[in-house]
């Protein structure tokens, strides 16, 4: 059986191969800032750097009006869960570890 979130789709041979796709959505305080220009200071940067340092497509989400709070999310799509929710919890570690804003939430669901 596929893991959660999995697609099956039996392509022209009847391959029958398999498509994971995760979402990591964040919710970031951003203390420091005291303006919008400083908001997105920050957040362009982490979103550089995970852009940079992983495989995954990332996005800011939400919150976008709002100086102190920037919600992000990332995709990772691959052919096994495991591998998805693992590239998932390395990269909320490293958005953790981003000093210039603090992890207020986050969530792992797999689509499909």
């Amino acid at each position: 059986m596929a893991p959660r979130g999995a697609v099956g789709h039996g392509g022209a041979g009847g391959s029958g191969s398999t498509i994971v796709i995760g979402l990591l959505r964040v919710e970031l305080r951003i203390p420091q800032a005291h303006s919008l220009k400083d908001k997105r200071r920050v957040v362009r940067s982490l979103l550089d750097r995970v852009s940079a340092k992983f495989n995954a497509a990332v996005a800011e989400t939400g919150h976008q009006d709002v100086w102190s709070y920037a919600e992000v999310a990332v995709v990772a799509v691959s052919n096994d869960g495991r591998h998805v929710n693992s590239m998932l919890d390395t990269i909320l570690n490293f958005i953790e570890s981003h000093a210039a804003a603090e992890v207020a939430d986050a969530e792992i669901r797999f689509l499909g």
